[in-house]
């Protein structure tokens, strides 16, 4: 299926994850969100809100999506270090990633779970201020730019790029026209 995982960790960023999510569906997206807190539904944000989490991640792995779903991993502290620090979620990202399944991530997770993904070498990435040293030690290239598609690989640079970020998604499941027509339905120019 060419759906969207958004894993959550405690701490996520908010407009990050719940933007995305927004924007995904708003694009005909199949998204769900999926809680890597045990077979805990709720997380929390690193604003304090709290969400119920379409599933948990033992219910993700157990589904093993195919290589047209798309991993999106939102930033936020503690929630990227998080997501980096789940064993499970990082072998099967790292095996979706090696047989060219797409992998999204944005703010601090491009440094901290992007990097760890077999293959980035040569590709362009961006990430928030201060997480570059780990895409670079990679052997990625640091672009700075807000939003960034290389091959199977889109990153974003912080909160201020989430509605972008989305759309870059959105673009790269459902083709340049149906992100162009969020875009407008946003009253984004």
């Amino acid at each position: 299926m060419k759906g969207a995982y958004i894993f959550l960790a405690d701490g996520f960023e908010d407009i990050e994850a719940l933007g995305t999510l927004d924007i995904l569906r708003r694009g005909g997206v199949a998204a769900a969100t999926v809680s890597i807190n045990k077979n805990n539904l709720e997380v929390t944000s690193s604003h304090g809100v709290t969400v119920l989490a379409d599933m948990s991640l033992p219910e993700f792995l157990e589904e093993a999506p195919d290589k047209d779903a798309i991993l999106v991993f939102p930033g936020g502290l503690p929630g990227a270090a998080n997501l980096a620090e789940c064993g499970p979620l990082m072998a099967f990202a790292m095996r979706h990633f090696a047989e060219c399944g797409p992998v999204a991530a944005i703010c601090a997770a491009p440094g901290l779970v992007a990097s760890q993904l077999p293959g980035i070498t040569g590709l362009k990435a961006t990430c928030y201020d201060g997480f570059e040293g780990f895409l670079q030690e990679k052997g990625a290239i640091y672009t700075g730019e807000g939003t960034v598609t290389d091959g199977h690989l889109i990153t974003g640079r912080g909160p201020a790029f989430a509605i972008e970020f989305g759309l870059a998604i959105v673009s790269f499941l459902q083709g340049a026209d149906v992100a162009a027509s969020v875009r407008k339905g946003l009253l984004l120019t």
